[in-house]
């Protein structure tokens, strides 16, 4: 026994000498120089395997040149050192006996003419790096055939995208998407990444844009904004390319969609359809505002010019729409059918520059939902409201957007915009509610709503833009004109039946059947000016002045189902709104430091007139005039080697909306009566920001944190009545000062193994503290609100990929009025995405999203899994043809929960939708487009 345990000892101790002496993986270091012996720092520097240049490892060179890449596995590697300007310098690496490769000095050589040729062909690196530039060689990055741009920007280290679309790079938001630098289907980022093939894509390149103004004027603000763009391969700027999928499933499920694409040099042409009845409310999440006839409070029209402070314009949310074009595409609650289409039309030449788009989308939505509220009272009083509710929506709408740039010469551009929308659609309504007061389980209220509107808008932007450059060095005018138009109508007819228990008969109406007609249209025009004086080298003058002049008109015509009009809920009121603002702001911006402090002096005017009727004598007139300073301030630094502080003041005021200052009562609910407020005041708040942003491009690790604080002064609130026996609530906006919010973000991303995994962690914290009148007792309600999140990303080969994220979210709330019902919330989400490559070529790829719903003050616990898989294999020698089985909610858990708490109420509601189904589908990839076309035309 004795003997074998001295073998086993002497065998351990010879195999922990050989791998002792015969490592498995060893460093690989170096310095590059060049052709003057000159050291180069932060030269590209990068490690690819020799037998597809798939990239292994990248860093950069230290301020002396040297770079090293540790623990490497013993094998044989291209090393590639790229730089700006030189050749890109390559050499074959391979194991050596000892712990350390030392390749010396590697010489690059500067560019020459004869020597580009060399240059094209070895410059085909994986990634490099230029400053705060970041492109990659897409053809480095493998995705399967037939992968859209997303597929393809999963790959690439340093940016990630969430399961909605949404893509981050460096730890930011990317705001902007581009195609060969020209804008696709407007700008959110999700119109090119979601319909554009992979495999059309020949670089990505990531940097921080300057903003529009310090493109316009020459003056850098120190504005940084996220940009994306995709660079297309020669062989896609000389023919169509796109993709055409068609799918059927279970419970009748079926989907088709498509898009084409023609882009050459100078023009861009795509067209894009959809139609289908899985959830697929059109490629936006935009168009789920479209279900409640939304409107975007701020068109981006590039007209405003100033510090971005001051006046802003809020909108009535229920009797508009949006403008933009939408562009995303996610799953909603409930069940819709949905049909979309749209085209894109670029032209861009040095001096000339049009674009155009037009798209159209209709939904029909329905929404069964259960919710139960509870509102707290003073003396420990609440009550509890438990509803059932049905929806049926049909919406329509049309869009077009037109923007015509002109470089007249070299002083001189103009700038002309239109954005148009009409829409149209049908709400169908029906609710039961039921009141129980106290915590009691026998009834106090029941009311049955059967409601049914129609309605109509139409919405037209009309920009002109003027800008002009002296000879003197950044000294710039801009002028803007704007003209708005936006109409609705309406005809909404509205029964309910209401049933007091334990009251006297008559507290409430006992039924309410009644037809409005509203006719709401606005007109509004204004116009900017801006001059840009340039006082020394380092110091501008901004001087700027805005006009508005906006004209509201609501006339709302209230009859009983026989024609007779009710003049207590009828109303005519019409508005005039005249805003001017003059200010001035110094700038200071040298060597990466830019700091701006501004002040304006701002007027409004207001005139209003109220009447039962619009041929009324009796008309209530309205004048105020307000006038305030609006102070501005920021501070933005370069640190070098990507990192930037940037710091803000402002002070905003916004007006009240105009469903707010009408003094009518609205009893479409009557159970909850709201009346409008003619006295209120525009809201001002005054906000901080500082924030810090942190790249490292050699190690891939990036840090973004930020802080905020808004204050309010004249909040407008809806303080609320209820009556003590009938429980009828009647809300009236009112003004009210002290409502804060203070929220932070950190997040902080680094790979564990670069081109292999990526982790990102993000924590947050959001407090607020928001007051209410409630029967005149002035109610305190504080949200402290934490998150933790990471996401995981593994990307080990082109044969499997792995995603997984969380979310984790807790909200205490609490009451200043009713401190018994304080409580604490939980909303997590966890998510995991994989996809596997298997033989023959046959793919798998699964989605999970996990939520967790929690409110122990209310018994409330939910656990939701909610998992997808699909199974597609690639058809034909040229990989054009993909057929797919998938699988939708395959444990058939998918039920909408939202649950929150804010000012005296907290809120539960569950929505039925689309739970498990199975679909079949095909797709086809029009992609043979040859190199050997030599078309000048595209027709």
């Amino acid at each position: 026994m004795k003997k074998r345990l001295l073998l086993l000892a002497v065998l351990v101790h010879t195999v922990t000498l050989v791998f002792a002496q015969t490592p498995t993986k060893f460093n690989i270091k170096g310095i590059a120089i060049d052709s003057g012996n000159a050291v180069m720092p932060f030269a590209t520097v990068m490690l690819l395997q020799p037998k597809d240049s798939t990239l292994v490892n990248f860093g950069r060179t230290d301020e002396n040149g040297a770079f090293e890449f540790k623990n490497v596995k013993k094998a044989n590697y291209i090393l590639k050192i790229s730089f700006v300007g030189y050749i890109p310098f390559q050499i074959d690496v391979k194991p050596v006996d000892g712990a350390v490769n030392d390749l010396g000095q590697l010489k690059l050589k500067p560019i020459a003419k004869e020597l580009m040729e060399v240059v094209v062909k070895t410059a085909r690196a994986p990634l490099n790096i230029k400053g705060d530039t970041i492109e990659y060689n897409a053809a480095s990055f493998k995705v399967p055939p037939g992968s859209s741009v997303e597929d393809l920007l999963r790959k690439l280290p340093g940016v990630q995208i969430d399961q909605d679309g949404n893509i981050k790079a460096q730890g930011q938001d990317v705001k902007k998407v581009t195609v060969d630098g020209k804008s696709f289907f407007g700008n959110d980022p999700k119109a090119a990444t979601k319909n554009l093939p992979a495999d059309a894509i020949t670089k990505i390149q990531i940097f921080n844009d300057k903003s529009e103004q310090a493109k316009a004027t020459g003056v850098d603000d120190g504005k940084k904004e996220k940009t994306v763009n995709l660079e297309l391969k020669d062989d896609f700027k000389k023919g169509g390319f796109g993709k055409v999928t068609a799918a059927l499933g279970t419970d009748e499920r079926a989907e088709l969609k498509g898009n084409y694409n023609r882009f050459d040099t100078k023009q861009q042409f795509s067209v894009l359809g959809l139609g289908n009845n899985i959830n697929q409310t059109g490629i936006s999440r935009d168009d789920f505002q479209d279900f409640r006839g939304s409107q975007a409070n701020n068109w981006g029209d590039e007209a405003d010019f100033g510090f971005s402070s001051g006046v802003r314009f809020f909108y009535d949310n229920d009797t508009e729409e949006s403008i933009s074009i939408p562009v995303g595409g996610r799953n909603f609650q409930g069940f819709s059918e949905n049909y979309a289409g749209g085209a894109n039309y670029n032209y861009d030449t040095k001096k000339t520059k049009f674009s155009s788009n037009y798209y159209y989308n209709q939904t029909q939505q329905l929404v069964s939902k259960k919710s139960e509220r509870e509102n707290f009272l003073s003396n420990n009083n609440s009550f509890k409201t438990d509803e059932d509710s049905y929806q049926n929506r049909i919406s329509r709408n049309h869009r077009v957007s037109l923007r015509f740039e002109q470089q007249i010469d070299s002083l001189n551009t103009l700038v002309l915009i239109g954005n148009g929308r009409m829409g149209d659609g049908t709400t169908k309504f029906n609710s039961l509610q039921e009141i129980y007061r106290n915590g009691s389980t026998t009834k106090s209220n029941q009311t049955t709503i059967n409601n049914f509107n129609e309605f109509n808008s139409t919405a037209i932007a009309l920009i002109g833009l003027y800008r002009h450059k002296f000879k003197k060095k950044g000294r710039n005018f801009a002028a803007s004109v704007t003209y708005n138009y936006n109409i609705s109508d309406g005809e909404a007819s509205q029964s309910s039946v209401n049933e007091l228990f334990g009251a006297p008969v008559g507290s409430i109406p006992a039924n309410i059947n009644q037809i409005n007609f509203t006719n709401s249209p606005r007109n509004l025009v204004k116009s900017s000016l801006l001059f840009v004086e340039p006082l020394s080298k380092k110091f501008f003058s901004e001087t700027f002045y805005n006009f508005s002049l906006r004209r509201d008109a609501v006339d709302r015509n209230v009859q009983t189902t026989d024609g007779i009009r009710i003049d207590s809920l009828s109303n005519y009121y019409n508005n005039d709104f005249m805003f001017n603002r003059f200010g001035t702001n110094v700038r200071y911006n040298h060597k990466g430091v830019n700091i701006s402090f501004g002040l304006a002096a701002q007027h409004f005017h207001f005139d209003g007139n109220f009447a039962r009727s619009k041929n009324a004598t009796d008309v209530q007139h309205i004048s105020r005039d307000i006038f305030a300073w609006i102070p501005a301030s920021s501070i933005n630094i370069d640190l070098k080697n990507n990192r930037y502080l940037w710091a803000d003041y402002t002070k905003e005021v916004s007006e009240p909306a105009i469903k707010d200052l009408q003094p009518i009562i609205d009893n479409s609910n009557t159970l909850y009566i709201r009346v409008g407020n003619p006295n209120l005041l525009p809201m001002s708040t005054h906000r901080a920001f500082v924030g810090y942003n942190m790249f490292n491009p050699g190690s891939f690790t990036n840090m973004f944190f930020n802080l905020n604080y808004g204050y309010n002064i004249n909040q407008v609130i809806y303080n609320q009545t209820v009556d003590p026996v009938t429980l009828v609530t009647t809300a009236m906006p009112t003004n009210i000062s002290g409502g804060q919010n203070l929220g932070s973000y950190l997040g902080f991303g680094f790979p564990l193994k670069k081109t292999k995994s990526t982790l990102n962690l993000n924590a947050g914290t959001n407090i607020s503290k928001n007051l209410i009148y409630i029967n005149n007792v002035l109610n305190t309600t504080r949200n402290n609100n934490y998150n933790f999140g990471f996401r995981l990303d593994l990307t080990p080969s082109d044969k499997f990929t792995f995603y997984a994220n969380g979310n984790f979210g807790i909200t205490n709330t609490k009451y200043s009025i009713n401190t018994t019902q304080n409580q604490q919330i939980f909303n997590h989400t966890l998510g995991a995405e994989m996809n596997i490559a298997l033989p023959a070529g046959i793919y798998f790829s699964s989605n999970l999203n996990y939520r967790i719903s929690k409110n122990e003050r209310f018994g409330f616990n939910q656990h939701i899994p909610i998992l997808y898989a699909s199974m597609y294999k690639i058809l034909g020698k040229a990989k054009k043809a993909e057929i797919r089985l998938s699988g939708y909610d395959l444990l058939k858990k998918n039920i909408g929960i939202n649950q929150y708490a804010y000012q005296n109420f907290v809120s539960t509601e569950q929505t039925q939708t689309l739970s498990r189904y199975f679909m079949l589908s095909f797709t086809y990839n029009m992609r043979g487009v040859s190199a050997k076309m030599r078309r000048q035309g595209w027709f």
